[in-house]
Formats: structure tokens, sequence, C-alpha cells
């Protein structure tokens, strides 16, 4: 897909084929320190074939250039269905198709398989973003596309779409925020009576079970953790009868393009591993992103998954930790709801139209949803 632009500022404006093409320092310099929007994690999904041509992510990163010095960029990719997005257009698309157009192949700036909210428009100046906006919408007429989507921005980039007009879609997703906790007792003080209880019991199930818990960084992962925790991760799809995304080389590649930002959470019975939990995180923040067992162990997922992740944040004085998408569950945990955002350009007047109406009486609904969640907060009242 071609795109190339200049502007009377010698800016040059177009659409790579691949990161390989851009200077890693460069563009980490452009971000907000998120991990997963570093060059090293989107080229590990490019090199490891865990996005690609046969994958339906087919990465065009859109750059800004000025005298061949990178002064934007935007994670952009050409997708061909919506899987691993985690912000739902398929009814979008079927009713496209049964109007007799194509919806796909659509353009998304989004961080794959990754529902993070971070930066979006990699630039240091308003009118470059301006630009890159300007551009994402130009390649989608010059290419007919149906539409282009933005997943997940910050708010200073979610202003700058609003500002041009792009349709504003919200969501919600959960946050644990440690509030300088001395340890997870002093934590575990600030929830309800029946909430810290609860987690007390199902915390002595899983040590009455005989297991223990170790946390691996990085540098210190072997190719048997890899190996182990790669085991997990595809159980974790086969028992929901779906497929991996990542390959194993991906998870190989980021253990040593970006160590001190890989947490691997292991739980063992008598030194042996029965499940695995992959975190990454940086100085503010831990996400949590896969995980997977081969031994069904009741509260066995809470307690890698959350509270071994929440004594590591206490542990290493790390502000929030990001469950993901979905889960209610997590709000007795000590979660607590936060909006998100995507936005959305849609070439067709009437269906943009029609779009635009739907947002409305689902963002109804959202609201609504918020108020209960905040109803539900886990915490000591006062």
């Amino acid at each position: 897909m071609q795109l190339k632009s200049h502007t009377p500022q010698n800016i040059s404006v177009e659409l790579l084929p691949s990161l390989d093409g851009i200077d890693a320092k460069q563009w980490n310099a452009l971000t907000d320190g998120t991990p997963v929007l570093s060059h090293e994690f989107l080229s590990a999904l490019e090199h490891s074939g865990s996005v690609g041509h046969s994958t339906g992510w087919n990465p065009y990163p859109l750059v800004a250039k000025q005298n061949g010095q990178l002064i934007g960029a935007i994670p952009m990719y050409l997708k061909s269905h919506s899987y691993g997005e985690y912000v739902f257009d398929w009814a979008w698309a079927d009713a496209y198709q049964r109007s007799g157009l194509n919806y796909y192949p659509k353009l998304l700036c989004a961080i794959p398989f990754s529902p993070i909210t971070s930066v979006r428009l990699l630039a240091k100046d308003d009118h470059v973003k301006s630009l890159m906006i300007d551009a994402i919408e130009g390649g989608m007429q010059q290419h007919k596309l149906s539409s282009a989507h933005v997943l997940f921005p910050d708010d200073t980039c979610a202003s700058q779409f609003e500002a041009a007009g792009w349709l504003k879609r919200t969501g919600v997703q959960f946050r644990w925020c440690n509030k300088n906790y001395a340890n997870f007792e002093e934590f575990l003080a600030t929830l309800s009576h029946d909430k810290r209880k609860k987690i007390h019991q199902e915390r002595k199930k899983i040590q009455h079970a005989g297991v223990t818990c170790k946390w691996i960084k990085g540098a210190e992962i072997t190719a048997n953790d890899w190996d182990f925790f790669y085991q997990c991760y595809a159980n974790t799809y086969r028992e929901h009868h779906s497929t991996p995304y990542l390959t194993r080389a991906f998870f190989a590649e980021i253990g040593n393009t970006m160590p001190n930002n890989v947490l691997l959470m292991v739980a063992q019975i008598d030194d042996k591993p029965i499940a695995s939990t992959l975190n990454i995180y940086n100085e503010t923040t831990l996400y949590g992103r896969y995980w997977g067992t081969v031994q069904f162990i009741s509260g066995l997922h809470f307690e890698l998954c959350y509270y071994q992740a929440q004594q590591f944040c206490i542990a290493e004085n790390i502000k929030y930790f990001e469950g993901g998408a979905q889960g209610e569950h997590k709000l007795a945990r000590g979660f607590e709801a936060r909006p998100t955002c995507s936005y959305h350009k849609i070439a067709h007047a009437d269906f943009e139209l029609a779009i635009q109406q739907f947002l409305v009486r689902e963002q109804a609904g959202i609201a609504a949803y918020v108020s209960e969640l905040e109803q539900r907060a886990p915490f000591k009242a006062g």
C-alpha cells in the first residue's frame, strides 16, 4: 500500500512496509515509554511471524520525517479481519457485507493483541500529529478503504482525533492502584470484610495444595522457562478451541531485546511447574498479559495472575497494575473501573451516521454500567 506526501515545511509522510526500515532509537524517543509500543516489541511481532500477510495483520507504520529525521510515527496495520483488537466491530462489518460493500481491508492504529492505553500519535509537535491524521484519512480515501480505527489512545491523542471529527467509542477496563502499600496485607486492610475474607480463603487453599510461586525477571528467564510458559499459553487457547496469536519465537525475541520489561511468574508444586503467566512492565505500570496452566487447581488463576502481580507491584514500588480487557471479577480483588476509548473514521456517509447513532446509545449503556461498578467498589466505606 503506497502513501507519500510532502508539506511546505519539507515534512514527508509515508507508509512503510515494516518497522525494520525505521531507526529504533528515533522511534522509541517519540513514545511515552510503554513497553509494548517500543520498536523492540513491535519488531518482534514482525520477525516472529505473529503479524504479517498470512495473519491478516499487515504492518504499515506511518512515519513523518523532516530532513531525514523521524519526527512522527504511528503503529499502523492493514487488517483483513477484526481478531485480536478488543474493540469489537463485527456487527459493523456484517452490515457492510449485507449492503454489498467491503468492510475489509481496513486501516488500524493499535498495538496488536494488546488492549493497552498509550500514546498513538508519536510526535512532539501538534502540527505533525495533525499531518499524520490527515495522512491516515488520505490513505483511506486513496485506497478506497471502508474505515480507519484508532484503539486505546491516551487522552492527549484522543483530543486530537476528537478535534478531527472522528467518532468516539467508549469502553471499560479494570486497573489496580498501588497506594504506597507497605505489603499485601496493608492493601487487603483497605477492602471490605467479606472481600478480604474471600481473598484470604482463596490464598489458603493454594497454600494447602502445596503451590508456591516464583518471579523470574527477563535476564534470568531460561529457554526451558519460555518453553513451559508457551506450553501453558498455547493450552489456554486450546481450551477455548482457538489458535495462539503469538509464536514461540516472539517470546524468545522480547526476552532477548527487552529483558528489563519482561516478567514470568511460575506456580509449582514440589519444584515442578504447573502454571505460568507473562507480565510486561516498566517503572510505573505492570501489564498482565498471558496465562496458562497444565494442572487445574481452584483459585490458581487469581493467585498467579492477580495476587502475585499485586505483591510484585508493592515490592517494586510500581504504581499501576493493568489487568487487561474485561473481567468484572477483578473488582472484588481491588481493581477499579476506568474508561477507555477508541476513534473511528467511516468512509460511507450513511454508515457513518448509523454508527454514530449506535455509539450514542452504546455510550448511555456504558455510563450506566460504570455507575453500577462504582457502587460495587470493594473498599471499606469512607
